[in-house]
Protein backbone atom coordinates (compact mmCIF):
# COMPACT_ATOMS: atom_id res chain seq x y z
CA UNK A 1 0.00 0.00 0.00
CA UNK A 2 2.82 2.35 0.88
CA UNK A 3 4.39 1.98 -2.58
CA UNK A 4 1.12 3.13 -4.18
CA UNK A 5 0.38 6.26 -2.13
CA UNK A 6 2.83 8.59 -3.87
CA UNK A 7 2.91 11.36 -6.44
CA UNK A 8 4.05 9.22 -9.40
CA UNK A 9 1.21 6.72 -8.94
CA UNK A 10 -1.22 9.63 -8.72
CA UNK A 11 0.15 11.23 -11.89
CA UNK A 12 0.13 7.98 -13.88
CA UNK A 13 -3.58 7.52 -13.16
CA UNK A 14 -4.45 11.18 -13.62
CA UNK A 15 -2.54 11.35 -16.92
CA UNK A 16 -5.04 8.93 -18.44
CA UNK A 17 -7.51 11.83 -18.36
CA UNK A 18 -4.88 14.20 -19.77
CA UNK A 19 -4.36 12.02 -22.87
CA UNK A 20 -8.08 12.12 -23.64
CA UNK A 21 -9.82 9.23 -21.86
CA UNK A 22 -13.18 9.46 -20.15
CA UNK A 23 -13.52 8.65 -16.45
CA UNK A 24 -14.83 5.14 -17.16
CA UNK A 25 -12.11 4.42 -19.72
CA UNK A 26 -9.34 5.60 -17.37
CA UNK A 27 -10.75 3.49 -14.53
CA UNK A 28 -10.89 0.45 -16.84
CA UNK A 29 -7.22 0.97 -17.76
CA UNK A 30 -6.25 1.11 -14.06
CA UNK A 31 -8.21 -2.05 -13.25
CA UNK A 32 -6.89 -4.03 -16.24
CA UNK A 33 -3.27 -3.07 -15.55
CA UNK A 34 -3.63 -4.22 -11.96
CA UNK A 35 -5.14 -7.55 -12.98
CA UNK A 36 -2.11 -8.31 -15.15
CA UNK A 37 0.26 -6.98 -12.50
CA UNK A 38 -1.07 -9.12 -9.67
CA UNK A 39 -0.97 -12.27 -11.81
CA UNK A 40 2.68 -11.60 -12.75
CA UNK A 41 3.52 -10.81 -9.13
CA UNK A 42 1.88 -13.97 -7.85
CA UNK A 43 3.76 -16.13 -10.35
CA UNK A 44 7.13 -14.56 -9.57
CA UNK A 45 6.56 -14.50 -5.81
CA UNK A 46 6.27 -18.22 -5.28
CA UNK A 47 9.97 -19.14 -5.46
CA UNK A 48 10.96 -16.37 -3.06
CA UNK A 49 8.41 -17.58 -0.51
CA UNK A 50 9.36 -21.23 -0.94
CA UNK A 51 13.15 -20.86 -0.71
CA UNK A 52 13.49 -17.62 1.27
CA UNK A 53 16.01 -16.07 -1.13
CA UNK A 54 15.95 -12.68 -2.92
CA UNK A 55 15.85 -11.73 -6.60
CA UNK A 56 19.64 -11.34 -7.16
CA UNK A 57 20.07 -14.97 -6.04
CA UNK A 58 16.99 -16.49 -7.71
CA UNK A 59 17.91 -15.04 -11.10
CA UNK A 60 21.05 -17.23 -11.10
CA UNK A 61 18.87 -20.26 -11.83
CA UNK A 62 18.06 -18.98 -15.32
CA UNK A 63 21.00 -16.70 -16.21
CA UNK A 64 23.87 -18.44 -14.38
CA UNK A 65 25.77 -17.22 -11.33
CA UNK A 66 27.81 -14.76 -13.43
CA UNK A 67 25.18 -13.95 -16.05
CA UNK A 68 22.73 -12.98 -13.29
CA UNK A 69 24.69 -9.76 -12.77
CA UNK A 70 23.37 -8.39 -16.10
CA UNK A 71 19.59 -8.43 -15.38
CA UNK A 72 20.32 -7.43 -11.76
CA UNK A 73 22.21 -4.34 -12.94
CA UNK A 74 19.53 -3.50 -15.52
CA UNK A 75 16.89 -3.64 -12.82
CA UNK A 76 19.12 -1.62 -10.48
CA UNK A 77 19.58 1.20 -13.00
CA UNK A 78 15.86 1.30 -13.73
CA UNK A 79 15.18 1.56 -9.99
CA UNK A 80 17.67 4.44 -9.90
CA UNK A 81 15.78 5.98 -12.82
CA UNK A 82 12.55 5.85 -10.79
CA UNK A 83 14.44 7.31 -7.84
CA UNK A 84 15.25 10.36 -9.97
CA UNK A 85 11.61 10.72 -11.02
CA UNK A 86 10.29 10.40 -7.46
CA UNK A 87 12.93 12.86 -6.23
CA UNK A 88 11.91 15.40 -8.86
CA UNK A 89 8.19 15.20 -8.17
CA UNK A 90 8.82 15.14 -4.41
CA UNK A 91 10.95 18.27 -4.72
CA UNK A 92 7.84 20.05 -5.95
CA UNK A 93 6.31 19.37 -2.53
CA UNK A 94 9.39 20.94 -0.92
CA UNK A 95 8.81 24.01 -3.08
CA UNK A 96 5.15 24.12 -2.07
CA UNK A 97 6.12 24.16 1.61
CA UNK A 98 8.68 26.95 1.06
CA UNK A 99 6.21 29.00 -1.02
CA UNK A 100 3.85 29.20 1.97
CA UNK A 101 6.46 30.95 4.11
CA UNK A 102 8.39 32.78 1.35
CA UNK A 103 6.16 34.66 -1.14
CA UNK A 104 9.06 35.39 -3.50
CA UNK A 105 9.71 31.68 -4.09
CA UNK A 106 8.04 31.54 -7.53
CA UNK A 107 9.98 34.55 -8.80
CA UNK A 108 13.22 32.59 -8.38
CA UNK A 109 12.06 30.40 -11.29
CA UNK A 110 12.98 33.16 -13.74
CA UNK A 111 16.63 32.19 -13.26
CA UNK A 112 17.07 28.91 -15.17
CA UNK A 113 19.95 26.44 -15.34
CA UNK A 114 20.05 23.20 -17.38
CA UNK A 115 16.33 23.37 -18.07
CA UNK A 116 15.12 24.03 -14.51
CA UNK A 117 14.45 27.21 -12.56
CA UNK A 118 16.50 28.19 -9.51
CA UNK A 119 13.59 27.55 -7.16
CA UNK A 120 13.15 24.04 -8.53
CA UNK A 121 16.89 23.39 -8.26
CA UNK A 122 16.81 24.44 -4.60
CA UNK A 123 13.80 22.19 -3.92
CA UNK A 124 15.43 19.29 -5.78
CA UNK A 125 18.71 19.70 -3.87
CA UNK A 126 16.94 19.83 -0.49
CA UNK A 127 14.93 16.70 -1.26
CA UNK A 128 18.02 14.91 -2.60
CA UNK A 129 19.90 15.76 0.60
CA UNK A 130 17.01 14.36 2.66
CA UNK A 131 17.52 11.05 0.87
CA UNK A 132 21.25 11.21 1.61
CA UNK A 133 20.47 11.85 5.28
CA UNK A 134 18.13 8.86 5.44
CA UNK A 135 20.65 6.59 3.72
CA UNK A 136 23.37 7.57 6.17
CA UNK A 137 21.16 7.13 9.25
CA UNK A 138 18.72 4.42 8.21
CA UNK A 139 14.97 4.24 7.72
CA UNK A 140 14.29 4.37 11.46
CA UNK A 141 14.49 8.17 11.20
CA UNK A 142 11.39 8.33 8.98
CA UNK A 143 9.48 5.28 10.22
CA UNK A 144 7.32 7.24 12.64
CA UNK A 145 6.60 9.85 9.97
CA UNK A 146 5.65 7.11 7.50
CA UNK A 147 3.10 5.68 9.92
CA UNK A 148 1.01 8.82 9.66
CA UNK A 149 2.14 10.23 6.31
CA UNK A 150 0.71 7.30 4.32
CA UNK A 151 -2.79 7.55 5.85
CA UNK A 152 -2.60 11.36 5.62
CA UNK A 153 -2.11 11.08 1.84
CA UNK A 154 -5.35 9.10 1.66
CA UNK A 155 -7.12 11.71 3.82
CA UNK A 156 -5.75 14.45 1.55
CA UNK A 157 -6.92 12.56 -1.56
CA UNK A 158 -10.38 12.00 -0.10
CA UNK A 159 -10.64 15.70 0.69
CA UNK A 160 -9.76 16.53 -2.93
CA UNK A 161 -12.32 13.96 -4.14
CA UNK A 162 -15.07 15.79 -2.26
CA UNK A 163 -13.77 19.05 -3.67
CA UNK A 164 -13.86 17.61 -7.22
CA UNK A 165 -17.45 16.41 -6.77
CA UNK A 166 -18.41 19.84 -5.43
CA UNK A 167 -16.90 21.81 -8.33
CA UNK A 168 -18.45 19.37 -10.83
CA UNK A 169 -21.85 19.78 -9.09
CA UNK A 170 -22.20 16.08 -8.34
CA UNK A 171 -20.71 12.70 -9.15
CA UNK A 172 -22.84 12.36 -12.30
CA UNK A 173 -21.05 15.07 -14.32
CA UNK A 174 -17.66 13.55 -13.44
CA UNK A 175 -18.67 10.28 -15.08
CA UNK A 176 -20.34 12.08 -17.97
CA UNK A 177 -17.19 13.79 -19.29
CA UNK A 178 -16.85 12.60 -22.91
CA UNK A 179 -13.71 10.95 -24.21
CA UNK A 180 -11.57 12.78 -26.75
CA UNK A 181 -10.41 9.53 -28.30
CA UNK A 182 -12.32 7.03 -30.40
CA UNK A 183 -11.80 3.98 -32.61
CA UNK A 184 -8.25 2.84 -33.25
CA UNK A 185 -6.79 5.94 -31.64
CA UNK A 186 -8.58 5.12 -28.38
CA UNK A 187 -7.44 1.50 -28.27
CA UNK A 188 -3.88 2.51 -29.05
CA UNK A 189 -3.80 5.01 -26.17
CA UNK A 190 -5.74 2.66 -23.90
CA UNK A 191 -3.11 -0.07 -24.12
CA UNK A 192 -0.29 2.48 -23.97
CA UNK A 193 -1.89 3.59 -20.70
CA UNK A 194 -2.18 0.00 -19.47
CA UNK A 195 1.42 -0.86 -20.33
CA UNK A 196 2.55 2.46 -18.85
CA UNK A 197 0.80 1.68 -15.56
CA UNK A 198 2.41 -1.77 -15.57
CA UNK A 199 5.78 -0.22 -16.43
CA UNK A 200 5.57 1.83 -13.26
CA UNK A 201 5.73 -1.41 -11.27
CA UNK A 202 7.86 -3.47 -13.70
CA UNK A 203 10.85 -3.49 -11.35
CA UNK A 204 8.64 -4.79 -8.54
CA UNK A 205 7.56 -7.75 -10.69
CA UNK A 206 11.21 -8.83 -10.82
CA UNK A 207 12.33 -8.17 -7.26
CA UNK A 208 9.09 -9.15 -5.48
CA UNK A 209 10.95 -12.22 -4.06
CA UNK A 210 12.97 -9.69 -2.00
CA UNK A 211 9.76 -9.13 -0.03
CA UNK A 212 7.84 -12.40 -0.29
CA UNK A 213 10.82 -14.42 0.99
CA UNK A 214 9.72 -13.23 4.45
CA UNK A 215 6.15 -14.50 4.02
CA UNK A 216 5.15 -17.48 6.18
CA UNK A 217 3.22 -19.23 3.40
CA UNK A 218 2.12 -18.98 -0.23
CA UNK A 219 -1.38 -18.17 0.98
CA UNK A 220 -0.07 -15.25 3.03
CA UNK A 221 1.83 -13.67 0.16
CA UNK A 222 -1.05 -14.18 -2.28
CA UNK A 223 -3.68 -12.60 -0.02
CA UNK A 224 -1.38 -9.84 1.20
CA UNK A 225 -0.43 -8.76 -2.30
CA UNK A 226 -4.03 -8.95 -3.54
CA UNK A 227 -5.11 -6.51 -0.84
CA UNK A 228 -2.04 -4.32 -1.15
CA UNK A 229 -1.79 -3.85 -4.90
CA UNK A 230 -4.95 -4.25 -7.06
CA UNK A 231 -7.43 -3.23 -4.37
CA UNK A 232 -5.52 -0.21 -3.09
CA UNK A 233 -4.11 0.82 -6.49
CA UNK A 234 -7.59 0.77 -8.02
CA UNK A 235 -8.93 2.79 -5.07
CA UNK A 236 -6.08 5.32 -5.20
CA UNK A 237 -6.18 5.46 -9.00
CA UNK A 238 -9.95 6.00 -8.89
CA UNK A 239 -9.48 8.96 -6.54
CA UNK A 240 -6.71 10.37 -8.78
CA UNK A 241 -8.97 10.14 -11.83
CA UNK A 242 -11.93 11.83 -10.10
CA UNK A 243 -9.70 14.65 -8.81
CA UNK A 244 -8.14 15.17 -12.26
CA UNK A 245 -11.60 15.37 -13.86
CA UNK A 246 -12.52 17.87 -11.14
CA UNK A 247 -9.62 20.09 -12.20
CA UNK A 248 -11.09 20.17 -15.71
CA UNK A 249 -14.33 21.57 -14.30
CA UNK A 250 -12.51 23.99 -12.00
CA UNK A 251 -9.69 25.25 -14.22
CA UNK A 252 -10.62 24.23 -17.76
CA UNK A 253 -7.70 21.80 -18.11
CA UNK A 254 -6.52 18.60 -16.41
CA UNK A 255 -3.94 19.08 -13.64
CA UNK A 256 -2.21 15.75 -13.03
CA UNK A 257 0.40 17.00 -10.55
CA UNK A 258 -1.10 16.96 -7.00
CA UNK A 259 1.44 19.54 -5.83
CA UNK A 260 0.39 21.98 -8.55
CA UNK A 261 -3.20 21.35 -7.58
CA UNK A 262 -2.45 22.13 -3.93
CA UNK A 263 -0.90 25.43 -4.98
CA UNK A 264 -4.30 26.47 -6.33
CA UNK A 265 -5.43 26.58 -2.69
CA UNK A 266 -2.99 29.34 -1.72
CA UNK A 267 -5.84 31.11 0.03
CA UNK A 268 -5.72 28.24 2.54
CA UNK A 269 -2.01 27.99 3.46
CA UNK A 270 -2.61 25.32 6.13
CA UNK A 271 -4.10 23.03 3.46
CA UNK A 272 -1.10 23.60 1.18
CA UNK A 273 1.39 23.14 4.02
CA UNK A 274 -0.07 19.94 5.50
CA UNK A 275 -0.80 18.42 2.09
CA UNK A 276 2.68 19.13 0.73
CA UNK A 277 4.39 17.79 3.87
CA UNK A 278 2.32 14.58 3.67
CA UNK A 279 3.25 14.09 0.00
CA UNK A 280 6.89 14.90 0.72
CA UNK A 281 7.32 12.40 3.56
CA UNK A 282 5.32 9.66 1.82
CA UNK A 283 7.38 10.07 -1.36
CA UNK A 284 10.65 10.16 0.59
CA UNK A 285 9.93 6.95 2.49
CA UNK A 286 8.64 5.08 -0.57
CA UNK A 287 11.54 6.29 -2.70
CA UNK A 288 14.19 5.11 -0.23
CA UNK A 289 12.60 1.68 0.25
CA UNK A 290 11.69 0.98 -3.38
CA UNK A 291 14.34 2.83 -5.38
CA UNK A 292 17.43 3.18 -3.20
CA UNK A 293 17.61 0.12 -0.94
CA UNK A 294 17.03 -2.24 -3.84
CA UNK A 295 19.71 -0.96 -6.28
CA UNK A 296 22.10 -0.44 -3.36
CA UNK A 297 21.96 -4.15 -2.52
CA UNK A 298 22.22 -4.99 -6.23
CA UNK A 299 25.46 -2.99 -6.43
CA UNK A 300 26.74 -4.65 -3.25
CA UNK A 301 25.96 -8.01 -4.84
CA UNK A 302 28.17 -7.00 -7.78
CA UNK A 303 31.16 -5.75 -5.73
CA UNK A 304 30.72 -7.09 -2.17
CA UNK A 305 34.34 -6.49 -1.20
CA UNK A 306 34.26 -2.77 -2.07
CA UNK A 307 30.75 -1.59 -1.19
CA UNK A 308 28.56 -1.38 1.86
CA UNK A 309 24.97 -0.09 2.00
CA UNK A 310 25.88 3.56 2.59
CA UNK A 311 28.43 3.69 -0.25
CA UNK A 312 26.15 1.86 -2.67
CA UNK A 313 23.21 4.04 -1.68
CA UNK A 314 25.16 7.23 -2.36
CA UNK A 315 26.31 5.91 -5.73
CA UNK A 316 22.67 5.19 -6.61
CA UNK A 317 21.36 8.66 -5.75
CA UNK A 318 24.25 10.42 -7.51
CA UNK A 319 23.61 8.46 -10.71
CA UNK A 320 19.91 9.30 -10.41
CA UNK A 321 20.53 13.03 -10.94
CA UNK A 322 21.81 12.39 -14.48
CA UNK A 323 18.42 11.08 -15.65
CA UNK A 324 17.19 14.73 -15.55
CA UNK A 325 13.44 13.98 -15.20
CA UNK A 326 12.58 17.70 -15.22
CA UNK A 327 13.21 17.73 -18.98
CA UNK A 328 10.44 15.27 -19.85
CA UNK A 329 8.25 14.18 -16.90
CA UNK A 330 5.69 16.99 -17.13
CA UNK A 331 4.36 15.67 -20.46
CA UNK A 332 1.66 13.00 -20.01
CA UNK A 333 2.48 11.22 -23.30
CA UNK A 334 6.19 11.09 -22.48
CA UNK A 335 5.45 9.61 -19.06
CA UNK A 336 3.56 6.69 -20.55
CA UNK A 337 6.04 6.15 -23.38
CA UNK A 338 9.00 6.00 -20.99
CA UNK A 339 7.17 3.88 -18.40
CA UNK A 340 6.10 1.57 -21.23
CA UNK A 341 9.67 1.27 -22.52
CA UNK A 342 10.81 0.26 -19.03
CA UNK A 343 8.10 -2.38 -18.87
CA UNK A 344 9.07 -3.65 -22.31
CA UNK A 345 12.72 -3.94 -21.29
CA UNK A 346 12.00 -5.79 -18.04
CA UNK A 347 9.11 -7.93 -19.30
CA UNK A 348 11.36 -10.54 -20.98
CA UNK A 349 13.33 -11.07 -17.74
CA UNK A 350 10.07 -11.66 -15.84
CA UNK A 351 8.94 -14.10 -18.53
CA UNK A 352 12.22 -16.01 -18.32
CA UNK A 353 12.07 -16.24 -14.51
CA UNK A 354 8.48 -17.49 -14.52
CA UNK A 355 9.04 -20.06 -17.29
CA UNK A 356 12.27 -21.25 -15.69
CA UNK A 357 10.64 -21.89 -12.33
CA UNK A 358 7.35 -23.41 -13.46
CA UNK A 359 8.14 -25.15 -16.76
CA UNK A 360 11.88 -25.82 -16.87
CA UNK A 361 12.67 -26.53 -13.20
CA UNK A 362 9.13 -27.71 -12.34
CA UNK A 363 9.05 -25.55 -9.19
CA UNK A 364 12.05 -27.43 -7.80
CA UNK A 365 15.29 -25.49 -7.41
CA UNK A 366 18.50 -26.96 -5.99
CA UNK A 367 19.14 -24.52 -3.12
CA UNK A 368 22.85 -25.36 -2.76
CA UNK A 369 23.52 -24.61 -6.43
CA UNK A 370 22.63 -20.95 -5.91
CA UNK A 371 25.73 -20.49 -3.76
CA UNK A 372 28.43 -22.60 -5.46
CA UNK A 373 30.29 -22.15 -8.72
CA UNK A 374 30.12 -25.82 -9.71
CA UNK A 375 26.39 -26.50 -9.46
CA UNK A 376 23.29 -26.91 -11.61
CA UNK A 377 23.33 -23.20 -12.48
CA UNK A 378 26.91 -23.02 -13.73
CA UNK A 379 25.91 -23.45 -17.40
CA UNK A 380 28.91 -22.20 -19.44
CA UNK A 381 31.41 -20.77 -16.97
CA UNK A 382 28.57 -19.10 -15.05
CA UNK A 383 26.67 -17.83 -18.09
CA UNK A 384 23.50 -19.20 -19.70
CA UNK A 385 23.60 -17.93 -23.31
CA UNK A 386 20.06 -19.21 -23.98
CA UNK A 387 18.65 -16.84 -21.36
CA UNK A 388 20.42 -13.90 -23.00
CA UNK A 389 19.18 -14.89 -26.46
CA UNK A 390 15.63 -15.11 -25.12
CA UNK A 391 15.96 -11.77 -23.33
CA UNK A 392 17.35 -10.13 -26.46
CA UNK A 393 14.51 -11.44 -28.62
CA UNK A 394 11.94 -10.27 -26.08
CA UNK A 395 13.42 -6.77 -25.82
CA UNK A 396 13.69 -6.42 -29.61
CA UNK A 397 10.07 -7.41 -30.20
CA UNK A 398 8.83 -5.24 -27.31
CA UNK A 399 10.70 -2.09 -28.32
CA UNK A 400 11.10 -2.38 -32.09
CA UNK A 401 8.05 -0.15 -32.58
CA UNK A 402 10.08 2.75 -31.17
CA UNK A 403 12.59 2.67 -34.04
CA UNK A 404 10.67 1.09 -36.95
CA UNK A 405 7.65 3.24 -37.90
CA UNK A 406 5.96 0.41 -39.78
CA UNK A 407 5.90 -1.65 -36.57
CA UNK A 408 4.86 1.16 -34.27
CA UNK A 409 1.64 -0.62 -33.36
CA UNK A 410 3.66 -3.36 -31.62
CA UNK A 411 4.94 -0.87 -29.07
CA UNK A 412 1.39 -0.42 -27.79
CA UNK A 413 1.63 -3.91 -26.28
CA UNK A 414 5.34 -3.83 -25.36
CA UNK A 415 5.18 -5.36 -21.87
CA UNK A 416 2.90 -8.18 -23.01
CA UNK A 417 5.08 -8.92 -26.04
CA UNK A 418 8.24 -8.79 -23.95
CA UNK A 419 7.08 -11.21 -21.28
CA UNK A 420 5.50 -13.63 -23.83
CA UNK A 421 8.30 -13.65 -26.41
CA UNK A 422 11.04 -13.77 -23.76
CA UNK A 423 9.30 -16.60 -21.89
CA UNK A 424 8.47 -18.71 -24.96
CA UNK A 425 11.92 -18.24 -26.51
CA UNK A 426 13.56 -19.31 -23.26
CA UNK A 427 11.29 -22.36 -23.00
CA UNK A 428 12.08 -23.65 -26.49
CA UNK A 429 15.80 -22.92 -26.22
CA UNK A 430 16.07 -24.69 -22.87
CA UNK A 431 13.95 -27.68 -23.96
CA UNK A 432 16.10 -27.99 -27.04
CA UNK A 433 19.26 -28.05 -24.93
CA UNK A 434 17.80 -30.57 -22.47
CA UNK A 435 16.96 -32.97 -25.29
CA UNK A 436 20.68 -32.98 -26.11
CA UNK A 437 21.70 -33.58 -22.46
CA UNK A 438 22.16 -36.67 -20.34
CA UNK A 439 21.16 -36.86 -16.68
CA UNK A 440 23.12 -39.16 -14.33
CA UNK A 441 22.47 -39.97 -10.66
CA UNK A 442 19.26 -39.96 -8.68
CA UNK A 443 17.28 -37.50 -6.54
CA UNK A 444 19.26 -34.53 -5.27
CA UNK A 445 22.46 -36.07 -6.62
CA UNK A 446 21.35 -35.73 -10.23
CA UNK A 447 23.87 -34.05 -12.53
CA UNK A 448 23.04 -32.72 -15.99
CA UNK A 449 25.80 -33.44 -18.53
CA UNK A 450 25.81 -31.19 -21.62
Amino acid sequence: MGMIHNIVSYELAGSLIAIGMSTWQALAAVILSNVFLIVALWFNSSAGTKYGIPFPVLIRASFGFKGAHVPVLIRAFIAIFWFSVQTYVGSKAVGAVISVVYPGWVSLGTHTFLGMGLNDWIGFTIFWLLHAWVISHGMERVRNFELWAGPLVIVLALGLVFWAIKVAHGIGPIFSVPAKLSGGEFWKNFFIGVTGMIGGFATLVLNIPDLTRFAKSQKDQAIGQAIGLPVMMTFFGFMSIIITVGTVFAFGKPITDPVQLLLHFKGHPIVVLLGAIALLIATLSVNVVANVVSPAYDLINLIPSKLNFVKAGFISIVIGVFFAPWLWFNNATSVFNIAGAIGGALGPVAGIMIVDYYLIKNRNYDLNSFFVKEGHYTYRNGWNPRAFIAMGLGVIVALIGLVVPALQSLYTYNWFLGIIVGGFAYYFLMRSSQSQSVTVGEGENQVLLK
